[in-house]
């Protein structure tokens, strides 16, 4: 790409990837594309050299907004958000010598220069409060480690890259150590959470006590008079609502549930408004427990279900609402088709909400911890419900079972010049099982052929959405579910369109997919280009 090119490449039928010569006109456009408030833009999801435009299709075609992207003239320097941040250091990581041995110059040096320097918070990402920083210092250029770690302690303080970055909680990585830091890069106490917030000013200096860890808060007793108790979680068992938007800033992806259709056919079951939260359940196999009446109502994966009681035995059928008393439980099944069930309670469950939403994020740790037995959630009651309930229930569509093959819709790009031709034509021409290690995070397939890539190496770090088919070195894909990360480096091939995303987090382990370009296609076009 010439120094001034940039691209619009389709990154789903609900988002673009503005492409940049480089970090700094990605910088630059960021400012200059918030200003302009184009018309059906929802979010903007800075990386590298990279903005993700997320935008909603019913407002703005995709080519009509990818003509006014290209059209967008960067700002004459990249935003400074006013911030200036002094982060203190105890510089004692484990790969400080190796950094130096990398850089070719004394540990003392790297930790005088890393102080020295000015840093700018680019762009946030992989989790909340991870700010990619960005130094004056062209010292710092350090390759990743060939090996990342399976757990780096939060407030450790990295390399890779041109990029410094602080890790807010204990995480996976492939970042190299030089120190630690007890600066809460991400407090939910704080107005913005996120101490470090894109065109922020970072200073690091250099300290010699001892890290403090605060130990976390106990969880108090729940005494409400309408409460909802875990007697047996199942699987997995998570409260969620349809999720955080807009927070892309502060490294926030927007999670919520993975079957949006079963939630809001639940809610209206019971008379809730449809963005309230329930419990999502994974594989079944659940019992909860009442304290004082209620109203629920499950969909999504087909369960066995009954409410067990003094009144006896009462079975629950898909989707229609059935009244409970006071001591009365819920058993759920086993799974018959699908994976997920979603449980609505009458009134909605009364938790403060943390950054708007009752999402549970697994990747990011954001919201209600997973369930387990003897957890009390508090309910506001069957009069808080804001009509009347639903007699009449929504039409069931029957999901995939292990085994069953299902068809996929997708748009393809933003990296398809990625891979071969041979690549693309296996993607849409051979069936790809579910494997058992699939989370909310993705859908981890396995297809006879690999994905074959034309170019090696990783991406600049870049915006991925829900629905996003990431492939690894090893060409098997990840269909990115709502607790994906907000970016990755291994390059996308293409995307589930908006309204199949709900089948896709109905995919149990086992069942095969088949995906298939759609038509339509909602852009006309590969991308476009302004030079």
């Amino acid at each position: 790409m010439t120094a001034h090119a940039r691209r619009v490449l389709p990154a789903a039928d609900t988002a673009l990837l503005l492409e940049t010569a480089d970090l700094d006109e990605a910088m630059r456009l960021l400012p200059a594309l918030q200003a302009a408030e184009l018309p059906g833009v929802t979010e903007l999801v800075p990386a590298a050299r990279t903005v993700l435009v997320r935008f909603d299709p019913s407002l703005v075609a995709a080519d009509a907004l990818a003509e006014l992207l290209v059209a967008v003239e960067p700002a004459a320097r990249s935003a400074a958000s006013g911030d200036a941040v002094t982060i203190p250091v105890r510089y004692d990581g484990q790969d400080l010598a190796e950094v130096a041995q990398l850089l070719g110059v004394g540990a003392d040096e790297i930790v005088a220069r890393h102080q020295a320097a000015t840093w700018t918070v680019a762009f946030t990402g992989y989790a909340p409060g991870f700010g990619y920083l960005v130094g004056d210092d062209p010292l710092f250029d350090v390759p990743r480690r060939a090996s990342p770690r399976t757990r780096i302690p939060a407030g450790s303080v990295g390399l890779a890259g041109r990029f410094s970055g602080v890790y807010p909680r204990e995480s996976p990585g492939g970042w190299q150590l030089i120190g630690r830091t007890d600066a809460l890069m991400w407090d939910l106490s704080r107005p913005q959470p996120a101490l470090l917030a894109p065109g922020a000013t970072v200073r690091f200096e250099r300290v010699e006590r001892e890290l403090v860890t605060a130990a976390p808060a106990a969880r108090e007793p729940v005494t409400a008079a309408h409460a909802l108790e875990v007697v047996r979680p199942g699987l997995q068992l998570l409260v969620q609502d349809l999720g955080r938007q807009g927070l892309a800033a502060q490294g926030v992806a927007a999670s919520g549930t993975a079957d949006r259709r079963a939630l809001r056919d639940a809610n209206r079951a019971v008379g809730n408004a449809a963005d309230e939260a329930g419990l999502e359940l994974a594989g079944g196999g659940a019992t909860l427990r009442f304290r004082g009446p209620a109203v629920v109502a499950l969909t999504g994966a087909l369960v066995d279900a009954a409410v067990h009681g003094e009144a006896g035995t009462q079975p629950v059928e898909p989707g229609r609402a059935v009244a409970v008393d006071d001591g009365d439980e819920l058993r759920v099944g086993a799974v018959r088709d699908g994976l997920r069930s979603l449980v609505a309670v009458r009134g909605g469950i009364a938790l403060e909400p943390v950054l708007g939403s009752l999402a549970t994020d697994t990747l990011a740790h954001l919201g209600p911890a997973p369930l387990a037995a003897g957890d009390v959630l508090p309910l506001r009651g069957p009069a808080a419900g804001i009509r009347a309930v639903e007699r009449t229930r929504a039409t069931r569509m029957p999901l995939p079972t292990a085994g069953e093959e299902v068809e996929l819709r997708i748009v393809l790009g933003p990296r398809t010049e990625w891979f071969t031709e041979a690549a693309l034509a296996a993607l849409v021409g051979q069936p790809w099982t579910v494997t058992p290690r699939s989370d909310r995070v993705g859908v981890r397939l396995d297809g006879a052929t690999p994905l074959e890539r034309a170019k090696e190496g990783e991406l600049d770090s870049e915006g991925a959405v829900t629905g996003a088919i990431q492939v690894p070195p090893d060409g098997q894909p990840v269909l990115f579910l709502p607790d994906h990360p907000l970016t990755g480096g291994y390059p996308i091939i293409g995307a589930v369109v908006d309204r199949d995303l709900d089948l896709a987090g109905q995919l149990p382990p086992g069942a095969r997919i088949r995906f298939r370009i759609a038509e339509p296609t909602p852009t006309r076009r590969t991308s476009w280009t302004r030079s």
